[in-house]
């Protein structure tokens, strides 16, 4: 007979609470509020030490600042938790839960300023070593990219020849984000919006098309941005409509982003990237990079970056079943799941794919 399981607290995970015992079977949960003044009057964190052995997790920076020194003085396991590299098909806004989730005891992966246990890993692992592990990343590169599948997946099916003409110079696709999001503050170490960057691109690139494409969050009302759009469209081409993200990217020479995801799904399919912040696939030789991080001395190959983002430091789930999975049962959940809403949405045929 199994012992009583750990206590776990877990701190900004309002949203998502019925599904954090799913996340952490093997924990004894307790999801507390996400504001951190009622985390306060609720008698966190003082209420740990009532804890036996406790953890706690906290959902992106979503906690009072002294919260993680406390527990450091008291020797408390504490974690920071993001959403992973392959999401679900809406979006988090719209409170669709992740299918994955990084979990990290020093940082979030995005924050530039400091090391994580991902970046370390990064810095570190003999990826040469484990032959395995590198075989298997192949495999999942190649199923990720035939099924198409992206970290959000509700984009519109729509060629880039469809929406703007026949490709007629280079493309340069600029991928908007929400300027306010956390991975712009802590992955930049100094301010930019989307239309700086647009300018940036339109500037390094005069006879390229350059197509400017805002978040999806953005474009569908969930989030606010800071720039407008309209000011630069007498030098870019901008995308009005949510583009799947493999649609915006086929035939495109050049990407220009701060620190999106969308910049390493470029890198995927051997796009050249320019990173104009630090995200976490930056600074490894792999990419043109505005910003230094000198933590960052390695060079490695962008299979090498996936196998440690997607395979070593991932945790997957299936939403449905709401028990674990492995990356290929993700990729092919998300895959099944977007194929359904298009079938129900406008009576597409799915064609199913290879076996993987």
């Amino acid at each position: 007979m199994s012992g009583p399981r750990r206590p776990a607290i877990f701190f900004g995970f309002k949203p998502w609470k019925d599904h954090v015992p799913r996340w952490f079977p093997d924990r004894d949960c307790k999801v507390v509020s996400r504001k951190p003044r009622d985390m306060l009057l609720r008698g966190w964190p003082l209420r740990l030490l009532l804890y036996r052995s406790p953890e706690v997790y906290v959902w992106g920076f979503k906690y009072p600042p002294f919260l993680k020194r406390f527990c450091r003085f008291f020797g408390i396991p504490f974690y920071h938790v993001e959403d992973g590299f392959v999401r679900s098909v809406s979006l988090g806004a719209q409170r669709s839960p992740p299918a994955s989730l990084i979990i990290d005891s020093r940082t979030l992966h995005y924050d530039a300023r400091n090391a994580s246990d991902l970046e370390n890993t990064l810095q570190t692992y003999d990826f040469a070593g484990d032959k395995a592990l590198m075989e298997r990343a192949d495999r999942c590169i190649r199923m990720l990219l035939d099924l198409r599948v992206s970290k959000y997946n509700l984009g519109k099916r729509v060629s880039l020849d469809t929406l703007l003409g026949p490709k007629t110079k280079r493309r340069v696709l600029v991928i908007g984000q929400v300027e306010t999001d956390a991975s712009i503050a802590f992955g930049c170490d100094r301010p930019v919006t989307n239309n700086d960057l647009v300018r940036l691109a339109a500037w390094e690139n005069p006879d390229a098309q350059i197509i400017y494409k805002p978040h999806p969050e953005v474009l569908h009302g969930t989030r606010e941005g800071v720039s407008n759009p309209a000011d630069v469209v007498d030098i870019s081409e901008i995308l009005k409509e949510d583009i799947a993200p493999a649609d915006a990217l086929e035939g495109v020479d050049h990407v220009y982003t701060i620190t999106s995801l969308m910049g390493f799904e470029a890198l995927l399919r051997g796009i050249r990237v320019t990173c104009y912040g630090m995200p976490f696939y930056a600074g490894w030789a792999v990419t043109d990079d505005r910003q230094v991080c000198e933590r960052r001395t390695r060079r490695l190959t962008v299979r090498e970056i996936f196998a440690a983002c997607f395979l070593l430091r991932s945790r997957y789930f299936n939403p449905e079943a709401g028990a674990r999975a492995e990356l290929e049962e993700a990729i092919w959940q998300l895959n099944e799941t977007r194929e359904a809403s298009l079938a129900l949405a406008d009576g597409y045929c799915r064609v199913k794919p290879a076996d993987y």
